[in-house]
C-alpha cells in the first residue's frame, strides 16, 4: 500500500540518517501495522532467491557475493522491507521472515567482516553467512558435510578442473 511504502521509506531515511538502528522486530510491527491499510499501490519488488515455508513461517531469502558492495546494503535493506509489505497484503496470518544469505565466508576461519552492513541489518534477525546459511537450510553439520562434498568433487576431478581453467591464463 501506499502507506506502507511511507513507512518503508521513513524506516530508510531514520537508517542512513544514522536516527536509529536496525531493528528487525519494530520494523516489522510498523510495516505489518499499515500492509493492508490505505490504497494499493503496483509495485514490481526484486524477486525472492529462495523461498521457504513450513506451517505458518515463511522465509524469503535473497542470497548474495560473499563481499557485496558497501553502498548495496541499502538497497537490500529495502528489499526485505518492500518483501515484508507486499507479503504480508496478500498473507495476513503468516510468520514472514527476510533475510540476506551469503553462502561462504572468505575470510574463514576468522569471522565475516559484518561492519559494512553494521548501520542497515540487523545482523542476528536479517544475515546469515556460511554455515549459519546452511545449517539454518539443512541442519546441524550441514555445512561441514558440503564442505567436505566439494572437496572431494575437487580431488576427483583436479586433472579436468585444471584443464578448463588452462583456458585463462594469461601468456
Amino acid at each position: 500500500t501506499k502507506e506502507a511504502q511511507r513507512v518503508i521509506q521513513d524506516i530508510m531515511d531514520s537508517l542512513e540518517s544514522g536516527n536509529s538502528k536496525p531493528c528487525k522486530a519494530d520494523e516489522m510491527q510498523k510495516i505489518l501495522a499499515v500492509a493492508k491499510s490505505g490504497e494499493v499501490s503496483e509495485i514490481k519488488p526484486t524477486k525472492v532467491d529462495l523461498f521457504l515455508q513450513k506451517d505458518k513461517n515463511v522465509y524469503l531469502i535473497d542470497i548474495k557475493t560473499a563481499k557485496p558492495n558497501k553502498g548495496g546494503f541499502k538497497e537490500f535493506k529495502r528489499t526485505l522491507l518492500t518483501w515484508v509489505a507486499s507479503f504480508a497484503h496478500n498473507n495476513p496470518n503468516i510468520d514472514i521472515h527476510t533475510l540476506i544469505a551469503i553462502p561462504y565466508n572468505p575470510y574463514e576461519p576468522k569471522p565475516y567482516q559484518r561492519w559494512t552492513m553494521a548501520g542497515m541489518l540487523d545482523l542476528d534477525s536479517e544475515l546469515k553467512v556460511a554455515s549459519e546459511f546452511w545449517n539454518f537450510l539443512g541442519g546441524n553439520s550441514s555445512y561441514e558435510v558440503l564442505l567436505e562434498a566439494f572437496e572431494e568433487v575437487g580431488c576427483e576431478m583436479r586433472n579436468e578442473i585444471d584443464e578448463y581453467f588452462k583456458r585463462f591464463e594469461y601468456r
